[in-house]
């Protein structure tokens, strides 16, 4: 059994392991619970009966929270002609073509949000060995591919979250930052929450959602109703 320490200690006290909480409970629970100087953030993390082996169970998506994250994201896009222009004055942090790839291709990773038009997918694709583990391969399900690019800036600037599921069958999010008000977290819980529900696929039967938590960067996990 792993080591933990004096503080998660005590903080896992204070969390009842048998009891399924309210989302009001949860997230003053979770707030209470984080015992890091900084101002941690905010988890949440849905167990799904679904197999992601198949395609028709694969849940992916984007969505922009109400309350956005409280963390800051760096953006990239990758266009030409007067699209560089629209990403520019819609606040992208770096802004090129065909050069911009190349020196992602060399090891330049100083963006969390990569944004592209379709016109440079055939050029970007070639580098889905580099992109692809890292989550950061541009995808029209998540509007990362897209010739809106002012929108797809702004969404992702507002507090966009991707969402995916894993191989285990779970989806874990970022909801926010403890120093968030617990009905900004609260309100960010519920709409990732809606949107889940609603992605569940024709072929799954019976229980879904087999169970969902909230926890902070560091701090021990709180079932929620």
């Amino acid at each position: 059994m792993a080591k933990v320490g004096k503080k998660y200690s005590e903080a896992a006290k204070l969390v009842d392991r048998s009891k399924v909480y309210t989302i009001e409970e949860a997230v003053a629970l979770v707030k209470k619970t984080s015992y890091e100087k900084f101002d941690a953030s905010v988890e949440a993390s849905f167990r799904l009966n679904v197999d992601p082996r198949h395609a028709d169970q694969q849940i992916r998506g984007a969505m922009v929270l109400p309350h956005g994250t409280g963390r800051t994201q760096k953006v990239c896009v990758i266009a030409n002609g007067p699209k560089e222009q629209e990403a520019i004055d819609a606040g992208a942090d770096f802004v090129g073509g065909k050069e911009l790839i190349e020196k992602i291709g060399k090891g330049w990773f100083e963006f969390d949000v990569l944004i592209a038009i379709p016109a440079m997918m055939g050029e970007l694709g070639k580098l889905g060995r580099v992109l692809g583990p890292k989550g950061l391969m541009p995808n029209p399900k998540t509007g990362t591919v897209t010739m809106d690019i002012a929108k797809a800036v702004e969404d992702v600037k507002k507090g966009k979250i991707e969402y995916r599921v894993d191989k285990e069958g779970n989806i874990n999010v970022l909801i926010g930052k403890v120093s968030f008000d617990e009905a900004k977290l609260a309100e960010n819980f519920q709409a990732i929450n809606d949107v889940i529900m609603r992605a569940r696929p024709a072929a799954v039967k019976g229980i879904y959602l087999k169970g969902a938590t909230l926890s902070s960067t560091m701090g021990p996990g709180i079932k929620v109703a």
